[in-house]
């Protein structure tokens, strides 16, 4: 008997997100809140940002993820 688990594939899509060069030189990725609950969940993006000590925002219907352990101040 097989078991077939989804956490792998939702893993190697989050960790997609992290491969980026744009994530690894410091940048700003986002995602659709759609994409993030069809292909992983809320929860482990939250778990895998928060590992990095990122941070991450819920803007409209994206999630912005500001790959950068700098302090975060939002102006306005």
């Amino acid at each position: 008997m097989s078991l077939i688990m989804n956490i792998p594939q939702n893993n190697k899509w989050i960790n997609r997100i992290f491969e980026a060069k744009i994530a690894k030189s410091g940048g700003i990725v986002r995602r659709k809140s759609a994409s993030v609950e069809k292909f992983a969940s809320v929860k482990a993006l939250k778990a895998e940002v928060k590992s990095k000590r990122f941070h991450m925002l819920l803007v409209g219907d994206q999630y912005v993820i500001i790959c950068s352990t700098g302090n975060l101040k939002v102006i306005c």
